[in-house]
C-alpha cells in the first residue's frame, strides 16, 4: 500500500507544497491527494483587484496539477480526527472521508470579524473570492459620489483602499485606521504613503476604532458616524476551528501549535503551513499571517515531510522577513526593508520601480503554482525500506 498524503487547502501554500511532493517523492510508493473547496487557484494577493472589476485570470486546478500525479479532490474539509488519521470532506458526491499517512494541513484564514455587531450582515470584505466576487458586484452598482469605507490600516486594507480610489475616481473612499496610517513604516515612506493617499483622494480616520457597522453606515467607538454605501472590513485574520474541534493542539488563534519543522506538537503524523500555522520566526516572534509566511512554512513542511519519509536528516530553512511589499494602485507601491526585529530600516523602494517590483512578485507566485512540478528530476526519491510502503509512519 501506498503512503497516503493529503494536503488540505490549495492556496499560496497548499499548492506549492503538493507539487513540490510530487517533485520530489516516487510515484512508486506515494499517493498524493489535495482537497479543495474552489476548483480554481485563488490568487489572493490580487482580490482587491477582482473586487474593483479588474479582469482576472484563475489556473483551474486540474490544469495546475495536471501531469503530476497530485489527485485532486473538490470538497469542503468539515473535520478532521488526527486519532484515526482521517479527514472528513463534503462535495458534490456527499459526505465522505479520506484516510491519510501524513497530513499537511494548509486551509487558509479567513475575515476576522472581532465581534464587531453588523460586520457579519452588512460588511463584505476581499478574503476569499466569492466575497470579493460578492463585493464586485456591489460596488459596480455604486453611482458616482458613492462612499466606501475600507476598515483596517495593515496591508490588506492599505491595498484596498488605494486600488478602489485609483479604478473608480467617482467614488468617495475613506479608510479607517485605530492607529496612525503606517505607523511601523520609516519617516520617509510613511510620508510617500500619505502622498499617495493624498494623490488618490482617499480619506483618513485615523485613531478611530469601528464598534458596529450598519447598511449605510459604520459608527465608531466615540459615537462619531461615517457615512459608508459599502463597508469593506480589512480588520484581520481568523482561522477556522476544523483543527482545534479535532484534538490537534493550537494556540489561543487556533493556529496549530508546531515544531521548528511545522510538525504538529501534539500529532507528528500532521504538518502546517500558511495561515493555518502558529509558527515562530527567527527572531522569536510569531509569524504573521502573510504570503510571505505561506511560503516559508510550506518549504519547512515539504522538506521535513520528504527527509522523514527517506530517511534523510531533516533540514532547516529560513523563516526570515525582509520587508513588506504594499502596493498603491497599478502604478505606485512601497517596498520597506526590515531588521531582524521586523523594525523598518531608514532606506525603502516607492513609486513605480516598486510597482514593478510588486507586479513581477506576483506574476512569479502564480507562475511557481501553475507550474508546481517544473524541473522535476527525472528520478525521484523512494521511501526509506520496502517494508515501509506497507502503511509506512512519519519517522521520528
Amino acid at each position: 500500500m501506498k503512503h497516503r498524503i493529503v494536503v488540505l487547502g490549495a492556496g499560496y501554500a497548499g499548492a506549492y507544497a503538493a507539487g513540490n511532493l510530487a517533485r520530489r517523492l516516487s510515484p512508486a510508493d506515494t499517493e498524493i491527494t489535495v482537497v479543495n473547496a474552489a476548483p480554481v487557484f485563488v490568487e489572493r494577493m490580487r482580490l482587491h483587484q477582482l473586487a474593483i472589476g479588474q479582469d482576472l485570470r484563475f489556473r483551474e486546478l486540474t490544469d495546475v496539477f495536471a501531469g503530476t500525479g497530485v489527485r485532486l479532490r473538490l470538497a469542503r474539509v468539515s473535520g478532521i480526527d488526527p486519532e484515526r488519521r482521517t479527514v472528513t470532506v463534503t462535495g458534490e458526491d456527499g459526505v465522505g472521508e479520506l484516510a491519510y499517512d501524513t497530513l499537511l494541513y494548509a486551509l487558509g484564514s479567513s475575515v476576522a470579524h472581532h465581534g464587531v455587531p453588523g460586520v457579519a450582515e452588512y460588511a463584505f470584505d476581499v478574503t476569499g473570492r466569492s466575497s470579493a466576487l460578492r463585493l464586485r458586484e456591489r460596488l459596480a452598482g455604486l453611482g458616482e459620489g458613492g462612499t466606501v469605507l475600507v476598515v483596517g490600516e495593515g496591508l490588506t486594507g492599505i491595498e484596498t483602499a488605494t486600488e478602489f480610489a485609483e479604478s473608480r475616481p467617482d467614488l468617495s473612499v475613506a479608510l479607517a485606521a485605530r492607529g496612525e496610517l503606517g505607523a511601523w513604516l520609516s519617516p520617509k515612506a510613511r510620508r510617500h504613503l500619505r502622498r499617495a493617499f493624498d494623490r488618490l483622494g482617499v480619506t483618513v480616520h485615523e485613531h478611530t476604532e469601528i464598534a458596529a457597522v450598519e447598511a449605510a453606515r459604520a459608527v465608531a467607538a466615540d459615537g462619531t458616524s461615517i457615512a459608508a454605501d459599502v463597508t469593506v472590513w480589512s480588520a484581520g485574520f481568523a482561522v477556522h476551528p476544523i483543527a482545534a474541534a479535532g484534538g490537534l493542539a493550537v494556540a489561543a488563534t487556533g493556529q496549530i501549535v508546531v515544531d521548528r519543522t511545522m510538525r504538529s506538537v501534539s500529532h507528528p503524523d500532521v504538518y502546517a503551513a500558511g495561515d493555518s500555522v502558529h509558527a515562530i520566526g527567527e527572531n522569536g516572534r510569531r509569524l504573521p499571517m502573510s504570503c510571505a509566511s505561506a511560503g516559508f512554512t510550506n518549504m519547512q513542511a515539504t522538506a521535513a515531510i520528504i527527509a522523514r519519509l527517506t530517511g534523510d536528516e531533516v533540514p532547516i530553512t529560513g523563516l526570515k522577513y525582509f520587508g513588506n511589499h504594499i502596493s498603491l494602485g497599478r502604478r505606485d507601491a512601497i517596498f520597506q526593508m526590515v531588521d531582524g526585529d521586523v523594525r523598518s530600516k531608514s532606506w525603502y523602494l516607492g513609486g513605480r520601480t516598486a510597482a514593478r517590483l510588486k507586479s513581477g512578485v506576483l506574476t512569479g507566485a502564480g507562475l511557481s503554482i501553475a507550474h508546481p512540478t517544473f524541473g522535476m528530476p527525472k528520478r525521484r526519491r523512494r521511501l526509506v525500506t520496502a517494508s515501509d510502503r506497507a502503511g509506512v509512519r512519519v519517522a521520528s
